[in-house]
């Protein structure tokens, strides 16, 4: 076989080498031990929260050593995209504080372009660049075509494909598939001109020269040293459209763009042995590659499974819509990825979680276990810690796209809605109210008048004319320029009047003694005032709802006794 003709039968109008593309996409100059990572998706729908997760790993990686965190789109196959999604990922991943350095980015006229010297970084507009190296291989001796008539393409579109593997036989399949590959490698320059004449479609195998009786060394970043056996399989590079498969595609790619280190889940592993053959079969070094275990969840049996696309919390959209605000989810990610976040976050509280030193070392093998509970514990310790002033925009922002009347009120007056999210901010032991912003409403409703109800009752042990007395007396003292010692004492002298203990170390001494304490009292208030037997600081509470509308509450509550 005469490689160098069969290269130029299949790819007559490719003139361009590999050569030139060494020199059209030059080694980047880095500092010693800076890496290039890549986040590298398929537009087929929404980003799924296991996509955040190789993300952020990635862009720690590069971002920590001074290197470089790029985007690339892998759009190969047109069947499976959807209309928007590249776009739709890009802005997500930007909410969420993924940034990259360069790569696919959204333009002024809304449309995909490029920020870089390393474009196109969209898959589906390189063609030209994979046809180089395909060429080369062929070339070589490396890559042969198989062609398919139109006759074959029809009969294998009749096929019943879920009869045909009903009725496989996976025991001889192995056999099978190498008698099949030995026949194809025969084929003839004569063969190839008299199809390529008829117009038939050809994919573009690699010509392997493994032996799967053979292991191979692979270091896994993660996983550390493994044994694989080499790739036997003439696995496809070019499909029949001219587009190439992703293990084509993404070794030319990540050798031109520079990648260092490839982050992807753990279901690549078997495609290694294809990979390290393709890399060498180029003559590029193969990147480092960490191979990360899949987001998993418990279902209702307490079983481990696979963290779906139709389960809640796999769709990032979810998290908007629930009102978990993104610096949340990110911090919750940092917990998932290294065992010793939280140790690290506990000593530098003050700190942003991309302050923290990401280690591979520090990841685990066996895969991350997905919980709301604990992304709501993280969500309110990240909220306590955020300015009233954060807090309500972001708030007010997703009041208005999800709860508009809410919104409403809380755009009314900002001053207003700032000084209720200030209450028990700041300190060494904030408040920890809020896990999403869908929580405001239920946590501070009460201070609208739009939106106040009683949502809880008295105990009935409580008399309720000790109620209404309690009510009635504190109306009487109540002077809204006290300052806090002075309201409290007051409210003790009431809880004195009614015969109740305001001295709690002497209830807890003799219980029997007391009708009930003081705490009891300040629930007659807090009740009468915000409509809940919990609540934020009552003291706060009614300064910000002023002299009036506290009277007013007070009032009706005693009408209602």
């Amino acid at each position: 076989m005469n490689f160098e003709q069969l290269a130029e039968l299949l790819f007559p109008n490719v003139t361009a080498t590999p050569a030139d593309m060494e020199a059209k996409y030059p080694p980047r100059t880095l500092p010693e031990g800076a890496k290039v990572t890549r986040f590298a998706p398929s537009p087929t729908g929404f980003v799924h929260f296991g996509g955040l997760f190789p993300a952020t790993i990635a862009e720690r990686l590069a971002h920590q050593s001074g290197g470089v965190f790029y985007l690339r789109v892998e759009d190969t196959d047109a069947k499976r995209e959807v209309e928007g999604a590249a776009e739709g990922l890009i802005r997500t991943l930007a909410r969420y504080g993924v940034h990259f350095d360069e790569g696919a980015v959204i333009g002024a006229d809304g449309k995909i372009t490029d920020r870089g010297a390393y474009g196109p970084y969209c898959q589906s507009r390189r063609a030209e660049i994979y046809h180089v190296y395909a060429k080369q291989l062929v070339r070589e001796g490396k890559a042969y075509p198989v062609f398919t008539t139109r006759e074959e393409l029809d009969a294998l579109n009749a096929v019943d494909k879920k009869a045909e593997i009903k009725t496989r036989d996976w025991e001889s399949e192995q056999d099978a598939r190498r008698e099949e590959q030995f026949r194809q490698r025969q084929i003839t320059l004569d063969e190839v001109q008299a199809h390529l004449a008829a117009g038939d479609p050809f994919v573009l195998r690699l010509l392997s020269d493994g032996d799967p009786d053979k292991k191979i060394p692979f270091t896994d970043l993660v996983r550390g040293k493994l044994e694989i056996p080499e790739n036997d399989e003439d696995f496809v590079l070019l499909k029949s459209d001219g587009i190439p498969t992703y293990h084509f595609a993404h070794a030319v790619d990540d050798h031109l763009m520079g990648t260092t280190h490839v982050v992807r889940g753990e279901e690549w592993l078997p495609s290694v042995a294809k990979h390290i053959m393709l890399f060498r079969y180029l003559g590029f070094r193969l990147p480092k590659y960490m191979h990360i275990s899949q987001i998993m969840r418990l279902d209702e049996n307490g079983n481990k499974k696979k963290l779906s696309k139709r389960d809640m919390g796999a769709n990032l959209d979810d998290y908007s819509r629930m009102g978990y605000a993104p610096d949340c989810v990110c911090e919750y990610i940092m917990t998932l990825l290294n065992s010793n976040y939280e140790e690290w976050h506990a000593q530098n509280s003050e700190k942003p979680y991309t302050d923290f030193p990401f280690n591979i070392k520090k990841m685990s093998i066996s895969g991350c276990l997905f919980d709301f509970d604990k992304l709501n514990d993280v969500s309110k310790n990240v909220i306590s810690r955020m300015s009233a002033e954060a807090v309500r925009e972001q708030v007010t922002a997703w009041a208005l796209a999800n709860d508009p009347d809410f919104g409403a009120l809380l755009s009314r007056d900002a001053d207003y809605a700032r000084s209720i999210f200030a209450i028990g901010r700041g300190g060494k032991k904030p408040r920890k109210d809020l896990a999403t912003w869908a929580d405001a409403k239920g946590y501070m409703g009460f201070f609208y008048d739009e939106l106040f109800c009683m949502e809880d009752a008295y105990d009935d042990r409580f008399p309720k004319e000790d109620i209404r007395r309690a009510l009635t007396d504190f109306l009487a003292t109540y002077d809204p320029s006290d300052e806090m010692n002075v309201w409290f004492d007051k409210i003790k002298a009431v809880t004195d009047r009614l015969g109740y203990a305001s001295d709690m170390k002497a209830y807890k001494a003799d219980p029997t003694a007391f009708r009930g304490n003081v705490a009891d009292v300040s629930m007659f208030l807090r009740v009468a005032v915000t409509g809940k037997l919990n609540s934020p600081d009552m003291y706060a509470v009614m300064q910000i709802l002023g002299a009036d509308r506290v009277k007013f509450r007070v009032r009706t509550m005693i009408g209602t006794l």
